[in-house]
């Protein structure tokens, strides 16, 4: 069962934290200097090494159509049924409705501009993977060739978007995917060897390429 985490609770947790490992790291053998010290880093009258948390609240999202809603509507492929069913019946934002319409059906150029953790991801990721679906139905998803780029400006980021990624191309054994940073090894032993040591021993899937050499 999840519990509402509590800024304030986080940031005692994170200053505390930092205290400690400043006197830890910057050990006074005086104990009246460590002392001293000790009372200037908990001092409210001094400016805080750690800041309070700055709290916004935002409205809430307008509410449209659910993936399962746009799959009776023939917007999406039948495939997509394959999604887990608190996927299917969640309702999508009204932004959500709108870019994947104008990018499946009405094959448009976008841009979404919208807040943090207002489902742009879903925005871009979904029409690929209709388009996907949709050579699987033809049968030209066999032919060589990359069909899609999704670009990060940071590794960290990349690294968790696979995450997600690599739940949805579970479902979808015939599409192809793959990560390709810096950190990407150029053989499929050695890049073996690092998906193992990351991921805590386990394999990659079928239909993930690992390495440089393979993509």
């Amino acid at each position: 069962m999840s519990t509402a985490m509590s800024p304030t609770d986080v940031y005692a947790a994170l200053r505390d934290a930092y205290h400690r490992y400043l006197e830890t790291s910057f050990h006074l053998k005086d104990r009246s200097l460590l002392e001293q010290f000790r009372q200037l880093l908990r001092d409210k009258t001094q400016p805080p090494l750690v800041r309070q948390p700055i709290l916004e609240i935002s409205p809430g999202f307008k509410s449209g159509l659910s993936i399962e809603q746009l799959i009776d509507e023939g917007v999406f492929f039948d495939a997509f049924r394959k999604f887990d069913t608190e996927i299917l019946k969640r309702l999508l934002y009204t932004h959500q409705e709108k870019a994947l319409q104008k990018a499946i059906t009405g094959k448009r150029n976008l841009v979404v501009a919208t807040g943090t953790g207002s489902g742009k991801t879903e925005t871009f990721l979904y029409p690929i993977i209709n388009h996907l679906l949709q050579e699987i139905e033809i049968g030209s998803i066999s032919s060589p060739g990359v069909r899609a780029l999704l670009l990060y400006p940071m590794n960290a980021l990349a690294n968790d978007q696979i995450a997600r990624l690599r739940s949805i191309a579970k479902l979808f054994p015939d599409i192809k995917f793959g990560r390709y940073t810096g950190e990407t090894d150029q053989d499929y032993k050695r890049a073996l060897q690092s998906y193992k040591i990351f991921h805590n021993g386990k394999d990659p899937l079928p239909n993930e390429l690992i390495c440089r050499d393979q993509m």
